[in-house]
Order: C-alpha cells, then structure tokens, then sequence
C-alpha cells in the first residue's frame, strides 16, 4: 500500500510522513520543492501543486491513501483526480473552526469536496496548534526574552502538532474511522500568561510578560511579518 502525503513538508505532514514510515507502509511525499524536501530516504518524494491539478495524476498512480494538505480554491478538481487514480481513501487536516462554524469559505469546502466525492474519508479539525504561540511570541523571546501581549488572561487549548500527526496517521491506516470528524484540542485550558511560564520553564531562563494595547501588538505583529502579520487582526 501506498499512501499519498500532500503538504508533506509542513509542520504536520512532516510528522505524518514520520508515523506512516514507523507503521512499514511506502510513502510518496508530495511537495513543489523535492530538492529542499529533507525527508527520510525510504519516502518516495515527487513533485507536485495542489494548486495545479494537472500535475497530479502521475503523483497519484498506484496510490489507495492520502492525506490532503487544504487548498479550496482546487479542492473538487484535485479528489477528482484521486478519485480517477483509484485512491480509496482520504484524510483531510481540516480545522476546528469548521465545528464552530466560523471557517465557511477555506477548510469547509474542502471537506465538502471530499465528503461528496464517494470516498472513505475522515476529517481532522485541530484547534489551536501550539506552534502559533512560538511562531507569534519567538522573535521578541530570542530577542528580549519578554512576550507583549494584551490579553493575558486569555485562554486555550492547544494542540501538538505530534497529536494532531498522531490521529491522521490512525484514520489513514485503520479502519473504523471512515465518515468521523475529528475535532481536536489540547488537554488543558491555559492561558497567555501561563502558556509564556511554560516557555521559560522549558528555557530555564525568566520570559517576561509585558501587557500591552491591542493596537501596539497589532503594529508590532505587523511589523513582524509571516505568520505573526497574518494573525495581526485575528484577535
């Protein structure tokens, strides 16, 4: 059996790639960049764009499992070609916002695509991934060891990406799973500021929190740029 991972140098892909090598199946990484890949040598890395459908048929062929990375603008054409290429089944990384009904127009579409398609499929909603705090926070901890943030009282729970890598690989390779959403959050409700006292704990070294504004945090995520400035408004 072959299994298909797209989006398979991504913070979660990486790690489903991982379980799937540990559990002996062959798998076939699909990424625009192989060369820059840097997965284990036992995976069949190819060159591949969700975004550009037409690249996928020899990507698929031989292939009865993916998991699909979300991108809703080619959704339908890219399970069309899954669909055509003989895959039985498919794991969507989805998102948590989708239970809530606050994602309609990104993962949702993906899901639906999926769902109509007539396949064996399982969608995996995670909630917060505990990365966005590092992704947001670590600029200004390497740099200041402090975290400006206004709402310190606020309060979540984050996911692992190992987690969320962990129930994919599952819903991929047993059964049992087929027409489940799963809706995926961490064990804890914690805070802003005792998510920062995590951190310095796992540094050794003091991490401050420094409350500030929401319009000075939006300037300074903005300023930041990537991740941080795409986040900037979502608060």
């Amino acid at each position: 059996m072959t299994v298909l991972v797209t989006g398979a140098t991504g913070n979660v892909g990486r790690l489903v790639v991982d379980r799937l090598l540990a559990a002996g199946v062959g798998v076939r990484a699909m990424t625009r960049t192989p060369a820059a890949a840097r997965l284990p040598d036992e995976v069949e890395v190819v060159r591949g764009d969700l975004t550009r459908p037409d690249t996928l048929p020899p990507v698929l062929h031989g292939v009865g499992r993916m998991f699909l990375f979300p991108e809703p603008a080619t959704a339908r054409a890219v399970v069309e070609r899954a669909v055509a290429a003989g895959v039985r089944r498919v794991v969507t990384l989805s998102s948590g916002a989708v239970t809530s009904g606050d994602d309609t127009d990104f993962h949702l579409p993906v899901e639906r695509a999926v769902r109509e398609s007539g396949l064996e499929w399982t969608h995996v909603r995670p909630g917060e991934f505990m990365l966005n705090k590092l992704w947001l926070w670590g600029p200004s901890i390497r740099a200041e060891r402090v975290v400006h943030d206004p709402y310190p009282e606020a309060a979540w729970y984050p996911v692992h990406e190992r987690d969320i890598a962990d129930v994919a690989a599952a819903a991929l390779l047993n059964g049992g799973h087929s027409g489940n959403a799963y809706t995926l959050n961490g064990p804890e409700l914690v805070n802003h500021r005792d998510q920062v006292a995590a951190i310095a704990d796992a540094l050794g070294e003091e991490v401050r929190f420094e409350r500030v504004t929401p319009e000075h945090a939006r300037e300074r995520y903005l300023a930041q740029g990537g991740f941080a400035a795409e986040m900037a408004d979502f608060r």
